[in-house]
């Protein structure tokens, strides 16, 4: 057998001489244009999912604020209250300090012992002392009539009954509601609904048209047509209503911006 001095092994070895297929030495420009082709045919990235935004940490009343002797948070929950002995003069309301909302959607789990409630939403801030609001409201009560239905606060009154789907104009300066059909009976969306147990609401703001929901089930569909009076942004605000003694908490709030 013959022997190759070592630096001629090496170079048969780069001249491609020795066993097994010839070297292949890359340059940068060809290592490049392979690297930039496979970037050419990878997927481009989807876009970011909307998050939803926590609005309660479940201890504290941080990024909330409303009268000290009406609310608190209790069970894990944000809790309003009145009592005989401490009752209410006026409607008074928990509003959400660390923004303002225009189209989105909220959830958010209710229960309420007593009394009437709602989440304004796109409202404003009439008595900033007493915390007095005043816009669109997602009603809800312990009694078996108004739960779902979209209320103005301070505004045009009731702007869909419960199961209603309405078209909300002016009329020579006037409001007019025009029922445009119906969603479902009242007393069945009524039956879905747990009395002083923990119930879900979803309520979604898209331009002039508003849903609400109530354990997944349709209760209002409206389009706001009188622009003159439609809000387009304002504040978020829980209610605790005048008349008995009453307590209603919430828990799970969640935001979702929209564009």
């Amino acid at each position: 057998m013959k022997l190759f001095p070592l630096c001629g092994l090496l170079s048969l070895v780069v001249a491609g001489n020795v066993v097994g297929a010839p070297l292949r030495l890359k340059s940068d420009s060809s290592a490049g244009a392979e690297k930039a082709a496979a970037g050419a045919t990878s997927a481009p990235k989807a876009p970011a999912k909307p998050k939803w935004q926590s609005l309660f940490d479940g201890k504290t009343l941080s990024g909330w604020s409303g009268l000290a002797d009406h609310w608190k948070v209790e069970q894990g929950a944000l809790t309003g209250y009145t009592s005989a002995e401490n009752p209410l003069k006026n409607n008074t309301f928990l509003v959400w300090t660390n923004g303002t909302v225009g189209n989105f959607e909220l959830r958010f789990k209710y229960r309420i012992f007593n009394g009437n409630s709602g989440l304004q939403y796109r409202s404003k801030l009439v008595d900033a002392e007493k915390f007095i609001v005043g816009g669109y409201q997602a009603d809800f009560e312990a009694g078996k009539t108004y739960s779902g239905i979209l209320y103005e606060e301070r505004g045009r009154g009731i702007l869909a009954e419960r199961g209603q789907r309405t078209l909300v104009k002016d009329a020579n300066g006037q409001t007019k509601v025009q029922v445009l059909g119906k969603l479902a009976e009242s007393a069945d969306l009524q039956a879905a609904i747990r009395h002083e147990d923990w119930n879900e609401y979803h309520i979604v703001a898209k331009g002039n048209h508003l849903m609400h929901f109530i354990n997944n089930r349709m209760t209002i569909d409206v389009v706001d047509q009188q622009d003159a009076k439609a809000a387009k942004d304002g504040v978020l605000a829980f209610q605790i209503h005048v008349g008995p003694p009453m307590l209603v908490q919430f828990r799970d709030v969640e935001l979702l911006s929209l564009p």
